[in-house]
């Protein structure tokens, strides 16, 4: 039942960047295995996650940095393949790109409807760009003639720091994004409630990667707060999320794999988890202090070793 644990960067309370990457570094310092750094340029001031994951390539040495999530439909892909196979050499292959398709919200809609991307066709826009980023990393000259992009002969230089390119992990959950991530991921990151949820998901990305050799790697998404008081723990956790979301924590509670509690209540939560197949957590610590959290991320990890 072993796993990795990672730890998501809390661009959500509004620190400032070189705050953000001395945690980013501590990170490294703590043991943890990975950052993550999420992703909405437009709705809550969140900062450019490949810019904020270039200085931690240049500050860690061992720890994983990854996108938790870019959402890959926004850009355009032979743009985001040279900006991610530059920050893959930066981190001398130690890079994760995790992509999703973006909530089925009005805020994350507005997002789109700024940059001029159609939001109805998004997934089928990311499953397309997924190709065009592994074809432009083997650095030869490819045309596209795609539904959602086309160009001529193009090559990228840098090229990543591995031939494979970096791991491409999705998010989502449901039928069609569930799908998407077997045939095209590396790797599945999603954050259900519950681990019947966590199982009915991974049976059918399962079932889509049959036949491949490399199927991709199970994960979870998990929001926690943890303190000696399990009733503090809840206080904190209701808080904060609606302070990160501005709606009622129970209908984000109801989407999202969330826990409030003691340590030892945390084990018991996530066990479940990683005995159903998870092998890659992410943890996001509802905390309003900043290294205070960042010490509870590393203590989960600390549980399991």
């Amino acid at each position: 039942m072993s796993a990795s644990f990672g730890y998501l960067l809390p661009t959500f309370a509004q620190a400032g960047l070189d705050d953000l990457v001395e945690l980013g570094r501590q990170a490294e310092d703590l043991g943890l295995d990975a950052v993550w750094v999420p992703d909405s340029p437009l709705v809550y001031g969140l900062p450019d996650p490949l810019v904020l994951l270039s200085a931690l390539a240049a500050t860690t040495e061992r720890i994983t940095i990854a996108t938790g999530v870019l959402l890959g439909a926004l850009r355009h892909p032979v743009l985001l393949a040279h900006s991610l196979a530059t920050l893959d050499r930066l981190a001398r292959g130690r890079l994760v790109v995790g992509l999703g398709s973006g909530f089925t919200d009005p805020a994350t809609e507005r997002q789109f409807a700024a940059l001029g991307v159609p939001f109805r066709d998004r997934g089928e826009r990311l499953a397309e760009s997924i190709t065009v980023l592994r074809s432009l990393w083997t650095g030869a000259p490819i045309t596209q003639a795609g539904r959602h992009f086309t160009f001529h002969d193009v090559a990228l230089s840098p090229l990543p720091h591995s031939a494979s390119g970096p791991p491409i992990w999705l998010a989502g959950s449901g039928a069609r994004a569930e799908a998407r991530v077997g045939r095209l991921a590396d790797g599945w990151l999603p954050y259900p409630p519950t681990v019947d949820r966590f199982v009915d998901g991974w049976r059918r990305v399962q079932a889509a990667a049959a036949g491949r050799t490399d199927p991709p790697v199970p994960g979870l998404y998990a929001t926690i707060a943890v303190d000696s008081s399990a009733d503090k723990a809840q206080q904190r956790l209701r808080t904060v999320v609606e302070q990160w979301y501005g709606y009622p924590f129970d209908a984000v509670s109801a989407l999202q794999a969330m826990f409030a509690g003691t340590p030892a209540g945390v084990r018991d939560w996530l066990e479940p988890y990683l005995e159903a197949g998870v092998r890659t957590v992410v943890l996001r610590v509802a905390d309003d202090q900043l290294r205070r959290g960042l010490e509870t991320a590393a203590a989960v990890r600390a549980l399991f070793t």
